[in-house]
C-alpha cells in the first residue's frame, strides 16, 4: 500500500518481488526453448521476433526486481512520483508513471 510519503510498505513489495521472479523464472525457460535449434527454416523469422520480445520481457522483469532491491521500485523513473499500485499490480514493471509513460510513447 502506499503510505503517505510515496512509498511502499515491505509487505506489500513482496507480492511483486514474487509476482516478478515468478515470471522471470517463466521466461527464461521459454527463452531456452525458442533458442533451442528446430532446424525449420520457415519458423526463423517468426521464432527471432518471439526470441526478442521474450528478451524484452526479461529486461523489463530485471530491471523490476533491480528496482526492488535498491527500494526504487514504485517511484517513476521520469517524474519521480509514486507509481500507482493499481498500475504496478496490473504491469509490475512499469517504469514510469502514467503521465509520464504517455510523454514518453509520442
Amino acid at each position: 500500500m502506499s503510505t503517505g510519503t510515496g512509498t511502499y510498505d515491505q509487505q506489500w513489495l513482496s507480492e511483486p518481488q514474487v509476482t516478478l521472479t515468478d515470471e522471470f523464472k517463466t521466461q527464461a525457460a521459454r527463452l531456452t526453448q525458442l533458442t533451442a535449434d528446430t532446424g525449420d527454416p520457415a519458423e526463423a523469422h517468426t521464432n527471432a521476433a518471439m526470441i526478442a520480445a521474450t528478451r524484452q520481457s526479461l529486461d523489463q522483469i530485471s530491471g523490476a526486481l533491480r528496482r526492488l532491491s535498491t527500494g526504487s521500485y514504485g517511484s517513476c523513473e521520469k517524474c519521480g512520483t509514486a507509481i500507482p499500485w493499481e498500475r504496478l499490480d496490473i504491469l509490475p514493471h512499469a517504469r514510469f508513471c502514467v503521465p509520464c509513460q504517455q510523454r514518453q510513447a509520442r
